[in-house]
């Protein structure tokens, strides 16, 4: 097709920002653009006709721009100034992007270790029928959740609490919907979601297992966007509309339907979540029935971006994220009938401001300042004992932040930093009958300075970033330094070597005091380190050792990328000391214990990812790891394996995507999770249980299949839908995800069995506007 004919099909529309034309060519061709700010600024162009090809279509915005765009591996675009005299050329240093459909498309890996996910251009998993970001994660290698939901994500053999959660720069800790099977971020507001499981950049503090760092849009195009959903559990709406020139709102709304309607899919998550709490104990028991019960979850986020000039912008975040359960437990007592109400609240509520200078070409800063606030509210009645429970766990996070960017040049630049935060936790029990009140609340402040030096070369192929955090803890007077490394090395063009390290720390963490807290259904309250070396007792009250908990990682990997093959070995060894017994969920002789230790991971993930033509992707998964605790004063101090280790993790899935229509489906497999039995030659006469050796024996293996499927058709010009159904547990396999003991009234050992999710279908209905 000749350059006459290209300006023909599209000279009757009128030219528009050119990043609004990327993003528009972004979804039509399912690539992604990479460039310098500079590049694009101010530049305008016409939207290329559908019916062009590709080539087509970059060929002609290189007449309208006068840019040069490089197409590499048919999906990776790179926008240069087009060539000149050798004196006048301009080399341009861009992020190496090494897989851009990693898995499925809308995920990308990068040279320094981690990885991108982009909701707006997600493809398709198996299972799934919406991009929930944290279940999304769940298909990186070394990434899974034992028991199933988002609020126990274990990061190579880490806790849930060990993973900071930013977003928007936002502190979170709450992340799940309906008690953890559904992410608690809507991912239609959310741009991008950058994952680290090593290898962190210095300004991330906390999170000694990972980094999940959700982004909201931060740039203005002046472009409307809007769109309303449901599936068989919740309904959403979002719109994005440019109030003026140089501002815009950002807003999105989600509201379970499960206290007006109940479905199948809403049928067994309620199964699944409660299976083990007070509440489906109440119903268990003759004595007593629940009944009224009202559950219901929303979330309400808004961002307002304001541009006051060409190099100031400042940007206002808004989140609140709640779920509430009420049910009445009513009982016959004596011929008499009680009724009282038992009710459960989780909210997290979060405020923020941002303010980014651009001093010049070469220098920015950016400011933030927040407040996150968690609150988990419990009220629960034991109407056969006549005995009333309120509990209460709240977190104050106040913080503010400067960050500093400087490009030296095209191979150099530097980021550096200040971070101050207050963190207040609270805790309290009170109790009737018998009579009994306990509150709880400590405050850490910290400080923080940090700074990281990066070198990409100019072939992109040697990336090193070094850098470190230096930490001051004020209560405990703690000076502390955290290095951290990247380095990332192209070879013989399609072998990549990569090496990752770092030292990070926390200081908050959840723990359990007993299993029924909060209903059995919340059971981890946060809590802050108090540094003691050993037990204190204080008017009436006993405080446990919760140290500042520290991580060391280190890994490398290699990784083959060639006619969209990409074959990667990750190995790695992380320690974490500083856990405490409370934070394992311990359930068997250690559930009461309160010990301070470590857990120590050493594993292997391969990845092996084929994709073919533009429609088929397939790829399988393999992970080993052995995680042992060790505790000074349990198990005679010898290590025993992890609560979460698993020790072989397998995943398999394929998916399809052919214009409108996508379809995934996949298995998971995973080895058993660590159980202690009892003793068979105990007989608890002394009211206790007789274990075996800790954590010596195994649940059995772990299996699911799942599949999904997706059809997008325009409904007018403006208006496009998408029509999705996923089935999860396709094979409605029974697994046993937690096993445990207890002793009823007669002195006799029941087994307790936590089953993971049956057969659950669901569908969803979309109109993007």
């Amino acid at each position: 097709m000749n350059v006459a004919s290209l300006k023909a099909q599209t000279i009757q529309k009128e030219k528009q920002p050119l990043i609004a034309v990327l993003k528009v060519l972004s979804e039509t061709y399912d690539i992604s653009f990479s460039y310098v700010d500079d590049i694009i600024k101010n530049k305008e162009a016409i939207l290329p006709e559908e019916t062009l090809t590709l080539n087509e279509a970059l060929e002609f915005l290189r007449l309208e721009t006068q840019l040069d765009f490089e197409l590499l591996d048919n999906r990776f675009v790179v926008i240069k100034f087009k060539k000149k005299k050798k004196s006048d050329f301009r080399v341009q240093n861009l992020e190496e992007i090494i897989v851009t459909n990693y898995l499925t498309t809308g995920i990308t890996k990068l040279n320094d270790g981690s990885i991108t996910i982009k909701p707006k251009t997600f493809g398709i998993l198996p299972g799934l029928i919406e991009a929930d970001v944290l279940q999304t994660i769940q298909a990186i290698p070394g990434v899974l959740s034992t028991d199933e939901t988002v609020s126990n994500i274990n990061v190579r053999g880490g806790t849930h609490d060990q993973n900071l959660l930013l977003w928007d720069g936002i502190k979170m800790y709450q992340s799940g919907h309906f008690f953890g099977l559904i992410s608690a971020f809507n991912p239609y507001t959310t741009k991008r979601i950058n994952v680290y499981k090593n290898g962190t950049r210095a300004k991330y503090g906390d999170g000694v297992s990972s980094i999940i760092d959700m982004h909201l849009p931060d740039d203005i195009d002046n472009e409307f966007d809007a769109g309303l959903g449901f599936n068989l559990i919740n309904a959403d709406g979002y719109i994005k509309v440019p109030l003026s020139r140089n501002t815009e709102l950002q807003l999105s709304t989600r509201r379970s339907i499960t206290d007006l309607i109940n479905t199948s899919t809403y049928d067994q998550y309620f199964k699944r979540v409660f299976q083990d709490s007070d509440f489906s104990k109440g119903k268990e028991n003759r004595n007593s029935i629940s009944q009224n019960e009202t559950f219901y979850f929303y979330d309400i986020a808004a961002k307002f971006l304001y541009d006051i000039s060409k190099k100031d912008k400042v940007r206002f975040h808004f989140l609140n994220v709640n779920n509430n359960l009420n049910y009445d437990e009513q009982s016959t007592i004596n011929d008499r009938d009680e009724a009282l109400n038992s009710k459960l609240s989780q909210q997290n509520l979060a405020f923020g401001v941002t303010y980014i200078r651009n001093w010049n070409k070469k220098l920015s800063t950016t400011t933030q300042a927040y407040i996150s606030n968690y609150n988990l509210d419990a009220t629960n009645f034991d109407v056969i004992n006549d005995q009333r429970l309120i509990q209460n766990n709240e977190v104050y996070d106040i913080s503010a932040k400067l960050d500093i960017n400087y490009r030296f040049n095209n191979l150099f630049k530097i980021n550096s930093g200040y971070q101050f935060s207050e963190v207040g936790i609270s805790n309290l029990e009170d109790v009737n009958n018998p009579n009994f009140r306990s509150f709880v609340r400590n405050v850490i402040r910290s400080n923080a300075i940090y700074g990281e030096t990066e070198f990409l070369s100019n072939n992109a192929k040697t990336k090193l970033t070094l850098g470190g955090r230096l930490n001051y803890i004020e209560k405990f007077d703690m000076l502390f330094a955290e290095p951290r490394l990247s380095f990332s090395q192209r070879f013989l063009n399609h072998f990549r070597f990569e090496i990752l390290g770092e030292f990070k720390s926390q200081t908050t963490s959840q723990i359990i005091d007993l299993q029924n807290d909060f209903l059995g259904i919340e059971k981890r309250r946060w809590v802050l380190s108090n540094n003691n070396k050993e037990v204190i007792r204080n008017d009436n009250q006993i405080i446990y050792p919760i140290p500042v908990s520290k991580s060391k990682q280190f890994s490398t990997g290699i990784h083959f990328n060639k006619n969209k093959l990409l074959i990667s070995a990750e190995t790695y060894i992380k320690k974490v000391d500083g856990i405490t017994t409370r934070s394992q969920g311990f359930q068997n002789q250690y559930q009461f214990r309160n010990e301070v230790g470590s857990y120590e991971i050493k594993g292997v993930d391969v990845l092996l990812n084929k994709q073919f033509s533009d429609v088929i992707s397939s790829w399988i998964s393999y992970s080993y790891s052995k995680n042992q605790y060790t505790f000074d004063n349990l198990n005679d101090g010898n290590p025993f394996p992890n609560n979460a280790d698993i020790t072989h993790a397998i995943t398999f899935a394929g998916t399809y995507t052919n214009n409108n229509i996508k379809f995934a489906a996949g298995l998971n497999w995973h080895s058993g999770l660590p159980n202690t039995e009892p003793d068979v030659n105990d007989d608890p006469i002394d009211n206790n249980i007789d274990y075996q050796s800790p954590n010596s024996n195994r649940l059995d293996e772990y299996l699911r299949v799942d599949c999904s499927a997706t059809y997008a058709f325009n409904i007018s010009d403006s208006a496009k839908a998408t029509l999705g159904a996923s089935i999860w547990n396709l094979l409605n396999k029974n697994n046993i995800i937690n096993t445990y003991y207890t002793l009823d009234e007669n002195n006799e050992i029941n087994t307790v069995e936590n089953k993971s999710l049956g057969i659950t279908p669901n569908v969803s209905f979309r109109v993007n506007f």
